[in-house]
């Protein structure tokens, strides 16, 4: 006994799963076009300040590290 599906039961089982993944997608909360919006907008002014905020730090500590180093001879 064999337990591989043959082509044609795969192809049931394949037509079956679209048809679930279809009833599925109909019962998704889809976001309206303000929102959308307003997420990304967020997302970019986040992103925007945050690489300000690393740029910030970043040339606060790499002179004390370069500091450290020279200190202790590295």
């Amino acid at each position: 006994m064999s337990t591989n599906l043959n082509l044609q039961q795969r192809f049931t089982n394949f037509r079956e799963f679209l048809g679930d993944v279809k009833k599925e997608a109909a019962k998704v909360s889809w976001p309206g076009r303000d929102e959308i919006v307003g997420t990304t907008t967020v997302v970019v002014l986040y992103t925007f300040v945050m690489g300000i905020y690393l740029f910030g730090v970043d040339a606060i500590v790499t002179p004390a590290v370069d500091k450290l180093f020279k200190a202790f001879g590295a």
